[in-house]
């Protein structure tokens, strides 16, 4: 599916915005998909890594292949996740997954997705595009109104907690971004070193 960002860019800049401007503008785009009037089914294949697979948990509907494997690696490399995905995966899956995940960059795979509510179905590698396209057509064929209305009394009981989400993990990557810690984990890392952190 999709392996993420380069996390090695995050806290250096090449345009004239700040860290803070790229992901309010990051944030509107990933905000559009809950603002859409019709549902969005992402099929899972190899890694949904990091900001992918946020963006997959803010969609309606995920399907994974077997073998298929999820990770939040950010904190591993000095950050943290930051597009209102672990919002839904908490509501998914809970407090124990989620904070496993985002604190340890454990590498979730397909079955214990399905088992956690993260993914709806696991198919077989080849089956993946049909299904995918099967459950479209279902969606499709029903009446467009009645979609919407579903869609938005469902997106009604998850999304104020992902929107609060970003609020505040904008603000904490900003402030991650700009501290002591973050310049030394860089340094370290550069420096093939540990880091010393100030306690």
């Amino acid at each position: 599916f999709s392996s993420g960002r380069d996390v090695g860019a995050i806290g250096t800049n090449r345009t004239d915005l700040t860290h803070h401007q790229l992901m309010q503008r990051g944030h509107r785009g990933i905000l559009q998909v809950l603002d859409l009037d019709v549902p969005i089914i992402v099929a899972c294949q190899g890694w949904t890594i990091g900001g992918s697979f946020q963006r997959a948990l803010i969609c309606d509907i995920r399907i994974a292949t077997e073998g298929a494997r999820f990770m939040l690696p950010e904190a591993t490399h000095g950050v943290i996740p930051d597009t209102g995905g672990v919002a839904r995966l908490f509501q998914m899956a809970g407090h124990g997954l989620a904070s496993d995940m985002v604190l340890t960059g454990r590498v979730l795979t397909a079955d214990e997705a399905l088992a956690a509510g993260v993914v709806s179905r696991v198919v077989p590698p080849g089956e993946l595009d049909a299904t995918a396209r099967e459950m479209a057509e279902t969606i499709a064929a029903a009446p467009p109104l009645t979609v919407k209305l579903a869609r938005r009394v469902i997106g009604n009981l998850a999304s104020p907690a992902v929107r609060a989400s970003m609020e505040e993990e904008l603000l904490a990557q900003t402030v991650l971004t700009t501290s002591h810690d973050f310049a030394e984990f860089k340094a370290a890392r550069a420096g093939e070193r540990e880091p010393r952190y100030r306690r």
